[in-house]
């Protein structure tokens, strides 16, 4: 030990604060001052000096290697908030636009037989395609993709294992215009005639089967990572006890992995709720409600923002603001409720 590492003296908060203070003015100042540009890069350049004037006021009061360390919290803590600030942009744009059309209108009404200079209008038909839609295909994939990583991680052994895990791993990189493209090929256009007296027939159910293609391998991966991090110590406990290999998977197993099994599959969710091109090219959209996902053209809240985004009418925008909004708020919701219902798994009782 040496006397640079002994110090008992601290920075002062009030000294700290000075320091961030000196260090913002002169990063305006610098930025203004020689025209190189605006509060965002004064705002960089003072947390530049910032942390320069930090670590050499520190290292005389503090020492260096506690100078060291403040230097590195200070890094972190600007990390922290640099990932927090886009996503409390998106939140903050979002509530402020959105919450114009935030009313019974909106939320109880089509577009159907809505006019270019009509303010009226909502998002009701797109809603209800989004929760068919969304819902039959993790009625789908969850089961699927459950059941895949369980065989995966507890039974899947040699060249076939390893070759689902490839596939698995492959269609996780895969265009979402992909899915559809394929659904359009193989369901629209050669499956559905049979059932339409041979005309192809777009629907919503084509639609969560192209979103059933994008969970799968989502749900699938993160099941398997979550299963493996089940201890190994509980699956032999349930084996010396006599305890079949099934009942062991599940009763202790996937009981263990049930809260990130559900942050898995609601990521899966999130991403089927927010996309667009499959809906579009397999679903058509519509400007009525259907509330039928097996016959006739679907709207879902994804595309309904993309067209109303895209719309010349001087009240689309408002629209899609909302809907937008209405989205994530459907997303958090059933976040939320999967959470709460995960936290009541068997062991945590």
């Amino acid at each position: 030990m040496t006397t640079d590492n002994i110090r008992s003296q601290k920075l002062h908060v009030g000294l700290n604060i000075g320091i961030a203070a000196a260090a913002l003015v002169v990063g305006l100042a610098l930025a203004y001052g020689f025209g190189i540009g605006n509060y965002v890069l004064g705002v960089v350049l003072g947390v530049v000096i910032y942390l320069i004037g930090l670590q050499i006021v520190a290292g005389r009061i503090e020492g260096r290697r506690a100078a060291r360390d403040r230097m590195w919290k200070t890094l972190i803590y600007a990390a922290c908030v640099l990932a927090i600030l886009p996503l409390a942009s998106v939140v903050w744009t979002l509530i402020s636009k959105g919450a114009g059309r935030l009313d019974g209108n909106f939320f109880g009404s089509s577009m159907n037989n809505i006019g270019a200079r009509d303010p009226e209008g909502g998002a009701y038909h797109a809603i209800i395609g989004t929760l068919e839609q969304v819902g039959i295909a993790t009625l789908m994939a969850v089961p699927l993709g459950v059941l895949g990583a369980i065989y995966l991680v507890e039974y899947g052994r040699g060249k076939f294992a390893t070759t689902v895990r490839f596939f698995v791993d492959v269609m996780t990189g895969i265009p979402s215009i992909v899915a559809g493209l394929f659904i359009l090929s193989f369901w629209v256009l050669i499956v559905s005639p049979w059932f339409n007296n041979g005309t192809p027939r777009f629907s919503g159910f084509a639609a969560s089967l192209a979103l059933t293609v994008l969970m799968l391998p989502t749900i699938v991966r993160s099941t398997e990572e979550m299963l493996r991090l089940v201890p190994g110590p509980l699956r032999e406990g349930a084996y010396a006890l006599g305890v079949p290999q099934w009942k062991t998977i599940l009763k202790v197993v996937v009981p263990t992995a049930l809260p990130g099994i559900v942050t898995g599959i609601m990521l899966a969710v999130a991403r089927a709720a927010g996309e667009t091109a499959p809906v579009l090219l397999v679903a058509g959209g519509a400007a009525a409600i259907n509330f039928d996902p097996f016959a006739g053209g679907q709207q879902s809240l994804s595309l309904f923002v993309y067209q109303q985004a895209g719309d010349a009418s001087r009240y689309a925008p408002a629209r899609a603001w909302t809907a937008a909004l209405t989205l994530v708020a459907i997303v958090l919701v059933l976040t939320v409720a999967a959470k709460l219902l995960a936290r009541r798994n068997s062991l945590s009782k």
